[in-house]
């Protein structure tokens, strides 16, 4: 059968959501395929490419967008759907290498990533035949049907990867993670030295109570008076809506949190993600008492300070973003560490081979965080 693949427009937004239904059902997590105003605003302004598919006979079969971050130069592969009945074609592959190649063709990106689900290889073929490479894992990241693992990949323009700025020092316990990037990318980490993570916790006075403000409008007001530059602000495609206070004024944490999705991201910490040392046990209970039993940071992988206080705080390292943001000429590479409250679940998990050294490598970083050797032989 002859499909057409074709920019979306407003007026396929009742289609899309009928789409996004048939596909997922209720449990879809996503505005962009549920809240019709998002939709609309996505396809009217400019900061997406999103592309769908029809038959000969005008019925909507297929839908696939990049979002875009101006400021970041990252881009999102997100809403990809195929209906039911026409699945086994390609299309899902063929969507997915227009919606990228359409992206890059601006030349205003530098890289487009995807979080992909593990509930089956399908999603992770698809990614991998439209040239994307595997970054990681983010076990319990959201809640579809069920608590989900999710599969981070990236694609990357012409040149990127050979345009990053080397890391010299790396805490120990992100080695495991990094020698599954040098078999899953090709990027070789062993140049850079080791810093011993320490195994205790730092604990800092009057941290505790975590005061949270779940007001989006003043929460993004509040962000860009104490980031006013764009370079001060490095999360692509998240706007906090929420602010987690210490009580003693010591630091702000701005979060992306979603109670639909169960999840939470930490958008930024002023004045320095290093801040929350000691705090970070009682900011998590605030983000799982509002609905989220994910939480996730993105730090610099040059930033030792601020992994050392997460890695000691019970974030485990779950995916590398090689050549994530450009600063001048060069590119620098960030690192995603995760919490979950909810016990890991990784039976009904179809991890392709691309994907099991970084399994190895989470499990292993799980269990030096959560069951230590000393532990282990009292």
């Amino acid at each position: 059968m002859t499909v057409v693949l074709r920019p979306a427009a407003v007026q396929d937004v009742a289609e899309l959501r009928q789409l996004y239904f048939d596909v997922y059902g209720h449990g879809y997590p996503v505005p962009l395929g549920s809240d019709p105003a998002v939709m609309r605003r996505l396809i009217s302004d400019g900061t997406a490419h999103w592309l769908t598919a029809r038959t000969g006979r005008g019925d909507l079969v297929g839908s696939a967008v990049v979002q875009t971050d101006a400021g970041s130069r990252v881009g999102k592969l997100v809403g990809l759907a195929v209906h039911p009945v026409h699945r086994g074609g390609g299309l899902a592959s063929r969507l997915t290498g227009a919606v990228c190649g359409e992206a890059f063709g601006t030349g205003r990106l530098d890289s487009v990533y995807a979080t992909v689900r593990v509930v089956t290889e399908g999603p992770q073929n698809v990614v991998v035949r439209n040239g994307f490479r595997p970054l990681g894992l983010m076990p319990n990241a959201v809640e579809v049907e069920g608590c989900e693992t999710l599969a981070l990949f990236a694609r990357y323009a012409d040149g990127v990867l050979e345009r990053r700025a080397p890391v010299e020092r790396i805490p120990q316990r992100l080695a495991a993670l990094l020698s599954a990037a040098a078999s899953g990318i090709g990027i070789d980490y062993a140049g850079a030295g080791r810093i011993a993570t320490p195994p205790e916790p730092r604990v800092v006075t009057g941290a505790e109570p975590i005061e949270l403000i779940a007001a989006p409008a003043f929460v993004r007001r509040r962000f860009l008076e104490r980031f006013p530059g764009a370079g001060d602000r490095f999360f692509p495609l998240h706007t906090p809506n929420s602010l987690l206070v210490a009580a003693d004024g010591g630091f702000e944490a701005y979060a992306d949190l979603d109670p639909v999705a169960g999840s939470c991201a930490l958008v930024a910490v002023h004045p320095r993600p290093a801040a929350v040392a000691g705090a970070l046990e009682a900011l998590m209970t605030a983000v799982t008492r509002a609905g989220a039993d994910y939480a996730e940071a993105l730090l610099p992988l040059a930033d030792a300070e601020a992994l050392d206080v997460f890695l000691a705080s019970g974030f485990v390292p779950s995916a590398v973003y090689p050549a994530m943001r450009r600063i001048g000429d060069r590119f620098h590479d960030y690192v995603v560490l995760s919490r979950t409250s909810r016990q890991i679940d990784f039976r009904t998990t179809a991890v392709s081979a691309l994907l099991q050294p970084y399994l190895r490598a989470y499990l292993t970083a799980w269990t030096a965080t959560y069951l230590p050797l000393h532990e282990v032989s009292r």
